[in-house]
């Protein structure tokens, strides 16, 4: 299906636009919501499509195809990719139906070694900000700047394995969904942050760092909600 259909915008939508239109029906198809009960393939073909709309590179490229009458979910490690997704979603759900874990075992195993990965990507970003603009052009300080975001791609992506080991006890359901944000966020700003490793434009380090602003309100809050259990 279309791209710009599964995230219900046209084809002129602005990025902000596309990113709103992700938000909402990434909150709306969430696991634990009764729609992703009834639909679990929609929250795949949503990121799908956000992955492709939300790059400028691979979007041009679609409407390219597009235009052309070509079809660009056709490539197969798009296919081979959407059906692991599909795979490892039904492995989850059916998990989360026969396992379930305490909110001080979900504490330990998954809230608390998640947040401290959060922390390790959003604390240094300031700083490293700040050594960068000595000289955004300076190849040592670009360098410092790419190993802190592979650095951080590789903190989000042991918080996505501990976020995705136990599905979350009902009554932390709302810290849950502030964590999975959060992560998302996170996701969202370190793109926005290599985007200007590749073309110096400043735009996206004042978007990443808003981004990231977004990512530390949602991880206050699951941390005021954390709150209510102790």
């Amino acid at each position: 299906m279309n791209h710009y259909k599964i995230l219900k915008v046209n084809a002129q939508a602005t990025a902000i636009e596309i990113k709103q239109a992700y938000r909402k029906l990434a909150k709306l198809y969430h696991p634990d919501t009764k729609e992703a009960e009834t639909n679990g393939e929609e929250i795949i073909r949503i990121n799908a499509a956000y992955e492709i709309l939300s790059n400028p590179r691979s979007r041009r490229r679609y409407d390219q195809e597009l235009q052309l009458g070509g079809n660009y979910e056709s490539l197969s490690h798009r296919q081979k990719r959407t059906a692991k997704a599909s795979q490892e979603y039904s492995r989850r759900r059916q998990a989360s139906k026969k396992q379930e874990i305490s909110y001080q075992q979900w504490l330990q195993t998954v809230y608390l070694p998640s947040d401290r990965y959060i922390q390790k990507i959003l604390n240094p970003l300031e700083s490293e900000i700040d050594n960068l603009s000595a000289d955004p052009f300076d190849d040592e300080l670009l360098e410092d700047f790419q190993a802190y975001l592979e650095d951080c791609r590789h903190y989000l992506q042991l918080a996505k394995q501990r976020f995705a080991a136990y599905p979350n006890p009902a009554q932390l359901a709302k810290v849950a969904a502030s964590l999975y944000y959060c992560l998302n966020q996170i996701e969202d700003g370190i793109k926005e942050l290599e985007y200007f490793v590749f073309n110096y434009d400043e735009h996206y380090i004042h978007t990443g760092k808003e981004i990231f602003r977004i990512a530390e309100r949602l991880r206050s809050e699951a941390q005021e909600d954390m709150g209510f259990f102790f």
